[in-house]
Parts: structure tokens; sequence; C-alpha cells
């Protein structure tokens, strides 16, 4: 695996590649907040064996730019996924979408139909009348959200988030997780929360990709406390031949509490939608 430093409109993500690096179609992993492509380490080297892998740090995320004015929204999100993709030549498109991943890689699609070969959405997609969760609720206030990044600790990061979770989360995912949050990350994730309206978002995406019947795989954590399971079901009003796998332990982040329930449906449906696997 190796990583290029791809610049759309000045702005540069770090994108992990491995795989037939000359191939137009592409498995496209898009991790979400907090997160990095060092997500996806549990599944691409599995995948890189048929097909062409692709795995970015979105701005303000891992190691990628954080500048001030980049626009902040599920939109700009997607357009500089279709920046980095124009760049690295890939012209029919696999996504793996987790958390908001799922907004920017959907709008991606809406904007690129012709691009989009098929979906894998874990503990995301469309949330018609979804409600916020406590810690995107305190983010979208102003003040409370500036406070609450400002004294957001290591330890406090670790005892929220496994507070949440069915099981502790690794320590090493944890501390990778703090340790790629800094003052531009913090300013990011406030812009993104306040710009977003999951319900609204859901009611013009939906209709677009259902009308694209894309095959699409859903997988979510059972206890999962920040996007609850009765949302993967939904995923069907935009994608009907959506097939639904559900993990048993596992919340909002399933790949580390059970990676191999997430691996095998991920790459057993992967291979069979790639047109033409890597040999």
């Amino acid at each position: 695996m190796d990583t290029r430093q791809v610049v759309v409109r000045g702005v540069r993500s770090p994108v992990a590649q491995d795989g037939a690096s000359e191939a137009t179609e592409a498995v496209l992993f898009i991790h979400g907040n907090p997160g990095s492509a060092q997500d996806w380490d549990f599944a691409i080297p599995s995948v890189a064996e048929f097909a062409r892998v692709i795995a970015p740090d979105m701005p303000g995320y891992g190691s990628a730019d954080r500048p001030r004015d980049l626009p902040y929204t599920v939109k700009g999100y997607a357009d500089h996924l279709a920046g980095i993709l124009a760049q690295l030549d890939v012209s029919r498109v696999h996504l793996v979408l987790h958390d908001f991943g799922g907004p920017w890689g959907l709008q991606w699609a809406v904007d690129n139909p012709q691009a989009l070969a098929s979906v894998t959405l874990i503990d995301t997609g469309v949330f018609p009348d979804y409600r916020w969760h406590k810690f995107a609720k305190v983010w979208r206030t102003p003040i409370l959200g500036e406070l609450f990044q400002a004294t957001s600790t290591r330890r406090a990061t670790r005892l929220f988030l496994n507070r949440d979770n069915p099981k502790p989360l690794p320590v090493e995912f944890t501390n990778r997780m703090y340790g790629e949050i800094d003052r531009g990350t913090k300013r990011a994730v406030l812009k993104l929360y306040r710009a977003t309206e999951p319900a609204e978002l859901s009611l013009r995406l939906s209709p677009a990709l259902r009308a694209l019947d894309t095959p699409a795989l859903v997988i979510w954590g059972e206890a999962d406390a920040y996007c609850p399971l009765k949302l993967a079901e939904r995923q069907r009003e935009a994608f009907p031949r959506a097939e639904i796998v559900t993990i048993r332990g596992a919340g909002h982040w399933p790949f580390v509490d059970d990676p191999d329930a997430v691996r095998e449906p991920l790459v057993s449906f992967l291979r069979t939608q790639i047109t033409v696997p890597v040999v």
C-alpha cells in the first residue's frame, strides 16, 4: 500500500492506495467523524487482492489539510471527493461509507450517478426523521460546542466513547482517534454539524438514490448509540435491493468491535460487484 498526496483546489488529502493502480474502477473507502483512512486497515488488504482500493483522509481529519475557509458542508466534501477521483482517473466507483462518510459519499453519488457502481453503508446512510445524538447537540450549540471541544482530553474522550459502546474500544484505537484531532479538526466538526440537517438531506437524496437502484450492502452494529439499529432497515428507502447484515455486540464502529464480522460480508459483496477483478 502507498500514499499519494492529492490536492483539490488547494486542499491536500493523503490518499492510501492499494491493488491495481491503473484500474479506472475502484473501491472508495470514506471514513467519518472522527476518523481517517486508517479506519479501513482491517479491510484494505483483502479487497486489494481483487480490486483497486482508494482511502483518503478527508479535509479536517487525519493528515489532510484543515483550511479555515473550506466549506465544511456535505456538498463541500462531495466536491472534494469528485476532485480526488478525477485526479486519480477513476470513473467507476464502489462506495464503502461510515458515519459522516455516508452523507459525503451519497451526495457525491447523486452528483455523479454515471460513476456509481455499488454502495456499502456501515452505520450510516439516509436518516429520515433522525434526531441528533447527545454530542452532536452540544457541537451544534454556539459557545457550548466551542467549550466542549476546547476542554476535551484524551482520558475524557476514551470515557465518553466507551460509555456508549457495548464493550471497551481498544486503547490503540481511541489513542489514534484522539491523536488525529487538533484545533483544525475541532473547527471542522463544529462547522460540519452546524451546516447539516440529516432529515432534510435524506428527503433530497433518497428519491434520487432510489431511482438509481444501485446494488447495496448495509452493515450495522446492533448496539449503535448514535445511529440506532432501526435505521438499518430504512436504508431500503434509498436502496430497495439492499442486503442488511447486523453485528451482534457491536456499536457505532463495528469494524473495531468485530472486524471479521464486517470484513467477511464486505469482501464477499464487493467480489460480486467488481467488473474486472485484479488477477
